[in-house]
């Protein structure tokens, strides 16, 4: 049965990056963040990489004081980051992988083979008070190293299956999409709270926003992008309406 209320969290990251692209204060990711709340989002996402190319600190810090939405803190398992959550307290810490010269994340953590060096950060993190995630490919072997890590919920990346639906690659993104029903089932089976993220937009939203066992989706770029044009309350506001058709024609 499909869940009557999908949450929507929005990633606030890229007024940040055009923020920063100038210098100075402008545009104001927080404004954004409580922009997201008006329109209705359910959350609010940030990630405070290490070069801090769009988050900073000063915004996380602001967000935890003046935004009254749950915050998902995206953060790369470092001894840095750590500190930082655990003096912010965030609703949430949601844990990705992170190379210095990537453009945006491109792809899942791996919780099988780090686990040595994760489970520390996720043991300290849900004493703290924080929910831990971790954003993962939608593969069993990665599920199943999530739940002996003992963390809460797990974001499934599906980026390349909105990659592939852009280039009208039907057969390919029709076999990842079902990965990701299969990943998402087993998931919830498991216990696990199950989310997706990256790369979602109005045309790619519908089919991920119908598998019934996703709590949660992440969205970021494109509605950052489609702001541009009608502004971000009015492209919020359109995503949440594609998600609660998606989910009514799936109930």
């Amino acid at each position: 049965m499909t869940s009557q209320h999908l949450r929507l969290g929005v990633n606030i990251d890229h007024v940040a990056t055009i923020r920063n692209a100038r210098g100075g204060e402008l545009p104001d990711p927080v404004r954004a963040a409580h922009a997201a709340a008006r329109a209705g989002a359910d959350g609010i996402t940030a990630h405070l990489r290490e070069d801090r190319r769009h988050i900073r600190d000063e915004d996380i810090e602001r967000l935890t004081r003046e935004i009254d939405l749950p915050l998902n803190f995206e953060m790369a398992a470092t001894e840095e980051m750590l500190a930082i959550a655990l003096k912010a307290k965030p609703h949430a810490a949601c844990i990705v992988p992170e190379r210095r010269e990537e453009r945006t994340t491109e792809g899942g953590l791996d919780a099988r083979g780090q686990h040595n060096q994760l489970a520390p950060i996720i043991s300290r993190l849900t004493e703290n008070g924080s929910r831990v995630s971790l954003f993962i490919e939608a593969d069993p072997v990665q599920l199943d190293a999530a739940v002996l890590l003992g963390a809460q919920v797990v974001e499934l990346h599906v980026g390349r299956y909105c990659d592939l639906h852009a280039e009208g690659a039907r057969e390919a993104a029709e076999a990842e999409l079902n990965r990701i029903r299969e990943a998402a089932r087993y998931g919830a089976s498991l216990g696990l709270e199950v989310h997706a993220g990256h790369g979602i937009t109005y045309d790619t939203v519908g089919d991920i926003a119908a598998i019934p066992e996703l709590m949660e989706l992440n969205i970021g770029h494109f509605l950052i992008g489609e702001a541009i044009f009608v502004g971000l309350e009015p492209a919020i506001a359109e995503m949440r309406q594609h998600m609660l058709r998606a989910r009514a024609r799936a109930a």
